[in-house]
């Protein structure tokens, strides 16, 4: 089995986590943040936009700009919940000829599943950039009072990402597993999980690294959704008081509102007051109009109170179906971004009559509670020990993103390699050292292992510095890497000890990859060495120019610049003709240069 990740596929934002090492790493996306916000963008040339990209466009596109999705996911068009979102959403929400939900976008109709498929491909292709690897199998949490329905197709979202789901998982329990591992003390744990259109109550049994689920209960409709449209209805009935404009019609206004509630909440979680500022929300006859009031934490929470109040229901089923009472319970965990709201950390304090734990971070627990799932599934938790050869190269990524391997794969060891490399640009002070493992041609298809940096070097033309980089791989198959700096002696070196294994089926699957993908691979290196040999070529002939151009004729300087420019034009091309003919024409001009600079000395000895 390969990789397994563990997915937290939220409502409003989005998480995914793997094993190394026994412990999950939260893996980040491409814009470097730790979520993801569930939100699917789709412009009129067909591009998806995925994300933070996705929501910073919103604004403009609203009625093509999907969010909360998941609270449609196997549900009917005729459902209380989707009827209100009907009314609410800036987008269009049809139905199926089964009756099933559907969002309308450019004339195609697009199921849940099919949209949070586009969420999960985003999360699967960041896996797949961390570890170096394809990524097939996962963990994907629901929340534990989805319903059957609901839970197909959340796993056929999976599927048509192209996931081996390997199980649904209970949005609470996995926040009880990133609780409990490596705890040996028996508690009885309340998972309290209010995200952003879910609400989740479970009571766990936690003992012997067993952990027990004694009861569950929730509400699938409840979250911090209906807490931004509480704002949103409060901004739009204070504007009407204001200027007699109703919003509620306004797609492009709605989702400006249904930001600017969301921010104003998120702020009202450590501020006793916000500002609500809205420039040019709406207009009319005499001109723009604008919206600009404070909210205060009392007002906030006077529109929300039946919604908290609403989860504590829940909260005593939950008991009594477990037959315990408050007292019983050892550790109130909350998990979801709601749960930073006071209120809501009030009245479970008063629910539970004990202050909750505040040692799991609310929006990243559940995403790493399901990738220990599948480290269990899979091995992965277990420390890998490389013994007496190594089964997959080691290296360094160089220039344009190649793999270069220092020691094969299949070497015996302990031993001793080193390859010696220089600086790309001029006056680099700085060299990055990224340490890989597998057997691509390209840095992006192995496994990153670390990362360091050899600094203070000296300033110079590109090429000048010598860095001998070394591998040291003991016995255990810790490997050591050093870089050094031979003009200044300056030494960095850093220890990787391997933090999960790669087992038998893994390294095949790697190594078959590898094949698979060979021409695809060789055809890229190809294209990065042609380029980096043109930019070589591009920089040593400007340089020359410059100093002997005005020994050739004026129409050779033209041809001269000409060419220069050819090739600078050239370098920016992704196919290989072009960049091999531009290198062939500044080579042969650079031929006539140098002829030039030798025949000059020679004919003034002449005179």
């Amino acid at each position: 089995m390969g990789k397994v990740i563990g997915i937290d596929l939220g409502t409003t934002n989005s998480c995914v986590s793997i094993m190394e090492g026994g412990a999950a790493q939260i893996i980040p996306n491409k814009e470097g943040g730790r979520t993801t916000p569930s939100i699917v963008g789709f412009q009129e040339a067909g591009e998806r936009l995925v994300g933070q990209i996705a929501k910073r466009q919103a604004a403009t596109n609203a009625a093509n700009t999907i969010y909360a999705v998941k609270r449609l996911i196997g549900r009917k068009l005729n459902s209380p919940e989707v009827r209100r979102m009907q009314d609410t959403a800036p987008y269009t929400i049809t139905d199926s000829p089964n009756g099933d939900a559907r969002i309308r976008l450019f004339g195609r109709d697009y199921s849940p599943s099919e949209l949070s498929a586009i969420i999960l491909q985003r999360l699967r292709q960041s896996a797949e950039e961390y570890l170096g690897e394809s990524v097939e199998d996962a963990i994907i949490t629901v929340p534990a009072y989805f319903d059957d329905a609901q839970r197909q197709a959340t796993k056929d979202a999976g599927k048509i990402a192209g996931l081996n789901v390997l199980r649904i998982l209970n949005e609470p329990t996995a926040a009880a597993l990133a609780y409990g591992l490596g705890r040996e003390t028996a508690e009885k744990i309340v998972v309290y999980d209010l995200g952003g259109g879910t609400f989740d109550i479970s009571i766990l049994e936690m003992h012997d690294n067993v952990f027990e689920v004694l009861s569950t209960s929730g509400d699938t409709f409840l979250g911090g959704e209906d807490f931004d449209l509480r704002v949103v209805d409060w901004i739009i009935s204070e504007f009407q008081k204001e200027t007699g404009i109703d919003l509620r019609n306004d797609r492009p206004a709605l989702h400006r509102l249904k930001e600017a509630a969301e921010r104003a909440k998120c702020e009202l979680s450590s501020a006793l007051e916000t500002n609500i500022n809205l420039p040019f929300i709406a207009s009319d006859s005499l001109g723009p109009k604008h919206f600009n009031k404070v909210l205060t934490r009392q007002q906030f929470e006077d529109m929300i109170l039946d919604l908290v109040e609403k989860s504590l229901e829940p909260c005593e089923k939950a008991l009594w179906d477990a037959k315990l009472k408050p007292q019983d319970i050892d550790k109130v965990l909350l998990v979801g971004g709601q749960t930073r709201t006071p209120l809501v950390r009030q009245k479970v304090t008063e629910m539970f009559g004990k202050q909750p734990s505040a040692e799991i971070n609310p929006d990243e627990v559940v995403a790493i509670g399901a990738s220990i799932q599948g480290g269990m599934l899979s091995g992965e938790v277990k420390e890998l020990v490389l013994l007496d050869v190594l089964p997959l190269s080691l290296g360094i990524e160089t220039r344009g993103g190649l793999f270069t391997k220092i020691i094969d794969r299949n070497s015996s060891i302990p031993l001793k390699k080193a390859l010696t490399f220089t600086t790309v640009a001029d006056n680099q002070t700085t060299v990055e050292v990224h340490v890989l493992q597998g057997e691509r041609e390209l840095a992006r298809g192995n496994r990153s292992l670390a990362k360091f940096e050899l600094t203070d070097i000296p300033a110079g033309p590109r090429g000048s510095a010598q860095v001998l980089v070394s591998f040291d791989v003991d016995a255990d198959g810790c490997v050591n890497v050093s870089a050094h700096d031979k003009a200044t002696g300056r030494e960095q070196n850093i220890r990787i000890t391997p933090s999960s294994g790669l087992g038998p089926d893994e390294i095949a699957r790697l190594i078959e990859e590898a094949v698979r993908n060979e021409q695809a691979d060789r055809i890229m290196k190809k294209l990065i060495l042609s380029r980096t040999r043109l930019d070589g070529l591009i920089e040593s002939t400007r340089r020359t120019f410059s100093e002997f151009g005005a020994m050739l004729s004026e129409d050779d300087q033209t041809h001269a610049r000409q060419a220069i420019a050819r090739a600078e034009l050239a370098y920016r091309s992704d196919e290989i003709d072009k960049l091999v003919q531009a290198f062939n024409e500044l080579e042969a001009f650079g031929q006539k240069l140098t002829e030039s600079m030798f025949a000059a000395p020679a004919s003034a000895g002449m005179k």
